[in-house]
C-alpha cells in the first residue's frame, strides 16, 4: 500500500450524506481482508430519529459523538454485527454504515451482517481510528472503475424512512 491510498481526516471530516457517497467504490481493508464498498446508509444529526444517537449519548453509542474516521460497530437482532464510520466533528453524533461490499472474485456481500461476518468484524472493534490502524482502513483501490449511485430511503428502519440517505453503486454489469 502507498502511504497515499488511505483515506485522511479530510475525507470523513464532511457531512454523512458526502461520506456516505463518497465511499462508494472505495476499498475496506480489514486483517488481510478486503472488499469494493458497493453500498452505504448515513445516520447523523440529534433530529435522525433512525439514529443511535437520537436519545443522547450512551456507552454504545460514544463513537457516534467523536472524531471522524473511527468505527462504531454494533450488534442487533443477536446475530448480526454492524460496521460504521464516523463523520463530521466531534460531538455531532454522525456514521455511515458500510452495508455492502464486492470481492475481488465477483461475490457481492449484500447486508451489514454478511459484511462483518466475511471481515471478522465485532463490537471489539468499535473505537477503533481508521486513520491510524495497521489492518483496518479504507483506501482508493488501486484501479478504481467508473460507476453511479443510486440514492434512495433507507432500508431496515421504522423512523424516518423518507431520508434518501442509502447510497448504492452501479456499475457497467448492473447499469445494463
Amino acid at each position: 500500500m502507498r502511504n497515499d491510498d488511505r483515506l485522511k481526516l479530510d475525507f470523513f471530516s464532511c457531512t454523512g450524506e458526502e461520506v456516505a457517497r463518497n465511499l462508494l467504490g472505495k476499498e475496506l481493508v480489514f486483517n488481510g481482508k478486503a472488499g469494493i464498498i458497493i453500498e452505504t446508509e448515513n445516520y447523523e444529526g440529534f433530529d435522525d430519529k433512525a439514529s443511535h444517537a437520537f436519545c443522547g449519548r450512551t456507552k454504545r453509542n460514544a463513537p457516534m459523538f467523536g472524531r471522524a474516521g473511527i468505527s462504531y460497530v454494533y450488534f442487533i437482532y443477536g446475530m448480526y454485527y454492524c460496521f460504521n464510520v464516523t463523520t463530521r466533528e466531534e460531538g455531532f453524533p454522525a456514521a455511515v454504515l458500510i452495508r455492502g461490499l464486492l470481492l475481488a472474485d465477483g461475490t457481492k456481500l449484500d447486508g451489514p451482517g454478511k459484511v462483518c461476518r466475511y471481515l471478522g468484524i465485532s463490537t471489539q472493534d468499535t473505537g477503533r481510528d481508521l486513520l491510524a490502524e495497521p489492518d483496518f482502513y479504507i483506501r482508493t483501490p488501486e484501479r478504481p472503475f467508473p460507476f453511479q449511485i443510486k440514492v434512495s430511503p433507507r432500508v431496515g428502519i421504522k423512523k424516518d424512512v423518507d431520508r434518501l440517505w442509502r447510497f448504492t453503486m452501479l456499475w457497467e454489469e448492473k447499469m445494463k
